[in-house]
């Protein structure tokens, strides 16, 4: 499906996000003591047969709800949820690594574009070093899952070894890259070349930095080039590739942890959320992952280690610019959106990364108050009517709110995004808690695979 049909779906697509999804009988049961309104099994693979598509070359285009392109994060964290299934529904493995293949070929066009067009042509060129971490994280979770080694293919190789270059590369940026960006952006200019840290222009949010070393995308760099260094030894025989990326994940942790953490009186030690290595800061953080507040959801530490937990005192607190509360809503937001309204995004990513039942419970309970789409995520709210928000339907808060529920209300274990040895020594990741008794979750699991083959079924034979 190319051209001008794909953009009619997708605007057919878009405005259909705004109506109620056909209702089934099939609900799962989630005992929120507010009372929460039963939520549509079908509504949480709304991802998989609204935004992913079979391109003729074999590969699987994703597009981020309602917009028609396919970013690199975006398309990985949409993936990643439903990778979980391909043990009861083997089919899955075809979109699924599809989408590995169009990542890698998206990457090759070239690695400092953030989202393509379904021709592969560049749809914005931003830099962000998240873009690059996503697919490797990608690749891993999905060979751990189906140990299926057809995805290691002569395209991939060369993928990764262009990420492990432009990061490289970007460590070094004044004397190596000839990236720009032409438009004036309000970033400053100078910043400490020798930190070991690497370069960056934009956010996560695509919103461009303040000071050039953002700490949590170089932290999930960590997590990635040591994901990376374990499939290019095992996978592709190349030593050489494995060891690079094992020496450039060694000197980023090194400079995450001399530049990037900061005492603070109040706080203790705490992560920044960018620096320029010459002593200033951005404390902040943004809805958008990677953030501080779900440093242990992508694989950086433990979700009990001390120096997140002071981080996370800050981040989702009032002394965080960026977090934000209302009559039906409290959680992190963006620069990217109006100033006050909150992201449903952040409410489940601190949701992904605690590890305390009641927030879990207050997390979804806000999700449910706050949403005006039958079970869809929107980009941001306004907290004090939620009536009011940006963009109709999300990709990647639909993937992540399913995730959230397969989690707590199903009882699914994790899908980790690293190994323990990408963590800091010592660490071991954590479960977020489940919310319901074992007899519920049992029940809602079944529930969710009889859902999910039903609409296997019923999927157009070209999806």
């Amino acid at each position: 499906m190319t051209g001008p049909c794909r953009r009619i779906i997708a605007l057919l697509i878009g405005a259909a996000a705004v109506l109620p999804l056909r209702t089934f009988a099939q609900t799962l049961d989630v005992p929120v003591e507010s009372g929460i309104r039963p939520i549509q099994t079908e509504t949480l693979f709304h991802e998989l047969f609204a935004d992913f598509f079979k391109e003729s070359d074999g590969t699987t285009y994703v597009q981020t709800g309602d917009i028609p392109a396919m970013w690199l994060r975006d398309s990985a964290a949409q993936t990643i949820p439903y990778i979980r299934f391909t043990a009861a529904y083997p089919a899955l493995r075809v979109p699924f690594s599809g989408v590995i293949g169009r990542d890698a070929k998206n990457i090759l066009t070239d690695p400092y574009a953030e989202a393509f067009s379904a021709d592969y042509h560049v749809w914005e060129r931003k830099w962000e070093i998240d873009s690059l971490a996503w697919p490797v994280m990608l690749v891993f979770v999905y060979y751990a899952n189906t140990h299926d080694r057809s995805i290691f293919t002569p395209t991939l190789h060369s993928a990764m070894q262009t990420i492990v270059t432009t990061l490289e590369c970007e460590r070094h940026h004044a004397s190596c890259s000839h990236y720009s960006w032409p438009d004036p952006v309000p970033t400053h200019a100078s910043y400490n070349p020798n930190t070991g840290l690497i370069w960056s222009a934009f956010r996560p949010s695509d919103d461009p930095v303040t000071y050039r070393f953002n700490v949590p995308q170089n932290a999930m760099a960590v997590v990635a080039m040591r994901l990376l260094a374990r499939f290019a030894r095992d996978a592709f025989k190349d030593d050489a590739l494995a060891q690079r990326a094992t020496t450039l994940a060694a000197a980023v942790q090194t400079g995450v942890m001399r530049y990037g953490r900061v005492f603070d009186r109040k706080y203790g030690w705490l992560y920044a959320y960018e620096t320029d290595g010459n002593g200033h800061y951005a404390f902040m953080d943004d809805a958008n992952i990677p953030n501080l507040t779900a440093m242990p959801f992508y694989g950086w530490c433990a979700s009990n280690d001390p120096v997140y937990l002071d981080t996370r005192r800050f981040t989702l607190s009032s002394e965080n610019p960026y977090y934000y509360s209302g009559t039906y809503a409290t959680g992190l937001g963006s620069p990217h959106t109006p100033k006050g309204w909150v992201w449903p995004l952040g409410i489940i990513g601190a949701a992904l990364s605690t590890t305390q039942r009641s927030d879990i419970v207050t997390a979804i309970d806000m999700l449910d108050r706050s949403d005006t789409l039958n079970g869809l995520m929107h980009e941001s709210v306004n907290p004090d009517n939620p009536q009011e928000f940006t963009r109709p339907e999300f990709g990647w808060a639909n993937a992540f709110w399913a995730d959230l529920l397969f989690r707590t209300v199903a009882g699914y274990p994790a899908t980790p995004l690293g190994l323990l040895t990408t963590m800091i020594p010592g660490e071991h990741q954590s479960e977020i808690p489940t919310i319901t008794p074992a007899w519920t979750q049992f029940s809602d699991r079944a529930e969710i695979v009889r859902t999910l083959g039903r609409l296997l079924a019923q999927a157009p034979r070209n999806w």
